[in-house]
Formats: C-alpha cells, sequence, structure tokens
C-alpha cells in the first residue's frame, strides 16, 4: 500500500504539470501568440498524433545511440575504475586524459568526429560515449577509495587476497556510488546523443529526433518540433525514473539511503 509520502510525490508535480499547461493553452490563446512563435499545447498533442510514426522511428533512433552509449559508459567506466584503484600508476597516466575528454566541449569536436569516423551511428555513439562515461568513472572510483580502512585491514589480517577484497568488500562499499554515476551517465547519454544528431542532421546524415527538431524548424513545422522535443524530454524523465527505481531495489536492503526511503 503506498503511503501518503509516495502520493505526494506523484499528485504534487502532476498539479504543477496541469496548472503549468493549462496556463500555456490559456496564455497562448488569451494573447493571440502566433502558433510559429510558441504553439498551445493542444497543436503539440495533435502533432504528435498525425506525425506519431515517423516521429517515434526518430525516437527509435535516439534511444538505440543512447542506450548503446550508456551501455558502454557503465561497462568501461566500472572496469576503468577498478584498474585505477588497482594500479595507481594507471590512474596517474589516464586520468587526465579522462578529464580533459570531459571538459572538452562535445560540440566542438563532433564535427571532426562525423568527418572521421564514416559510419553515422558509430560516430554518435562515440560522441554520446564520451559525454557519459566521466560521471561513472569518478564516482565508482570515489566508492572504491572510500572503504573503510578497518575492514580492509580486518580482511587482510583474516589473510584475504587482493581480489576477495576487491569482489568482497570495495565493490559492495562503491555499488551506491556507481549507481549515482549511472543515474547522472543516463542523462548525459541521451544529451550526448542529441548532440551528435544535431551535427549529423545538420550534414543530412540521420534521423533521429534531433534531426526532426532541425527538419520542422527549417520548414516552420513548429508543433512538430515541440513535440519531438517533448519526446526527448520524455524518453529523459523516464532513462532517469528507472535507473532510480533500479538502484532504489539494489539498495533497499542493506543501504541507508535506500532504506530511509522506505521507513
Amino acid at each position: 500500500m503506498m503511503t501518503r509520502d509516495a502520493w505526494l510525490a506523484i499528485l504534487a508535480p502532476t498539479i504543477v504539470g496541469v496548472l503549468l499547461v493549462g496556463g500555456w493553452e490559456a496564455a497562448v490563446v488569451g494573447l493571440g501568440i502566433n502558433p510559429f512563435i510558441l504553439p498551445p499545447p493542444t497543436a503539440i498533442v495533435r502533432a504528435l498524433g498525425t506525425d506519431f510514426d515517423l516521429l517515434a522511428s526518430s525516437l527509435g533512433i535516439t534511444l538505440a545511440v543512447t542506450l548503446s552509449a550508456f551501455v558502454l559508459a557503465a561497462v568501461l567506466g566500472g572496469l576503468l575504475a577498478i584498474l585505477f584503484v588497482s594500479a595507481r600508476w594507471v590512474e596517474l597516466a589516464l586520468l587526465p586524459y579522462a578529464v580533459v575528454l570531459q571538459v572538452t566541449p562535445v560540440i566542438a569536436i563532433a564535427p571532426l568526429l562525423i568527418i572521421w569516423v564514416k559510419e553515422p551511428f558509430t560516430a554518435m555513439l562515440i560522441l554520446a560515449w564520451i559525454v557519459a562515461f566521466f560521471p561513472v568513472v569518478s564516482n565508482a572510483t570515489l566508492g572504491l577509495r572510500s572503504t573503510d580502512h578497518n575492514l580492509l585491514n580486518l580482511f587482510q589480517l583474516y589473510g584475504a587476497t587482493r581480489w576477495q577484497q576487491l569482489w568482497l568488500l570495495r565493490i559492495p562499499n562503491a555499488l551506491p556510488y556507481y549507481l549515482a554515476g549511472l543515474k547522472v551517465s543516463g542523462g548525459l547519454s541521451l544529451i550526448g546523443a542529441v548532440v551528435a544528431e544535431f551535427v549529423a542532421g545538420s550534414g543530412g546524415i540521420g534521423s533521429g529526433l534531433a534531426y526532426r527538431i532541425l527538419e520542422a524548424g527549417y520548414r516552420l513545422q513548429i508543433p512538430r518540433m515541440f513535440a519531438a522535443l517533448f519526446l526527448i524530454s520524455a524518453a529523459g524523465i523516464v532513462i532517469y525514473l528507472l535507473l532510480g527505481a533500479i538502484s532504489h531495489l539494489m539498495l533497499r536492503r542493506w543501504h541507508e539511503s535506500a532504506v530511509r526511503l522506505e521507513n
């Protein structure tokens, strides 16, 4: 049975959303705003219905890039964090380059990658991965290094090998940090995919939702543009909620952050 806080978490944003959409519709109609500048929500809903097949296929392409980049970031980021903790010299050698990739605006290197990598999907996957992998690496590394030294000493006292210390102590301790990094990485994967599609779409390549936004802008199909933007936002919300649910299920029986939510 749902608690009062759970109902409040659902009802509060729903009521705010209804009020915002209703105010938006009333403002556009009441002030006579040109739909080419700001379409009313009803026009966006009609565009979603009319162009659903086109937008749904484009959403599938965007999600394919997003999920591929996310899985790659989750796997490689976790493995790289373990490597950093296991060999200090590896961290000293590679971490500066990971930081360089993180702070370099992806929009600046996107045109080059589109040119260098002939296959559009692969180029967009690389760009989305560059955006998404650093939160996983940094959070997982922090979690692995935050293991209680008293517990490490206890493991060493009982003769545990480095592999046993890693698998039985460090990795479970780092799991909440890793999952927090994944929640950030999920949204960044979508952002990276959209940015990559904008660059690819500007060259006539690809047909993801970002390309549909460009196409709708050129054709002054503003309701379709907003419909595509709505689908991108909805996809980001769903990704965040799914990762949050997975994190809660994995931590609810033992970690304080999840246990307190249930109490």
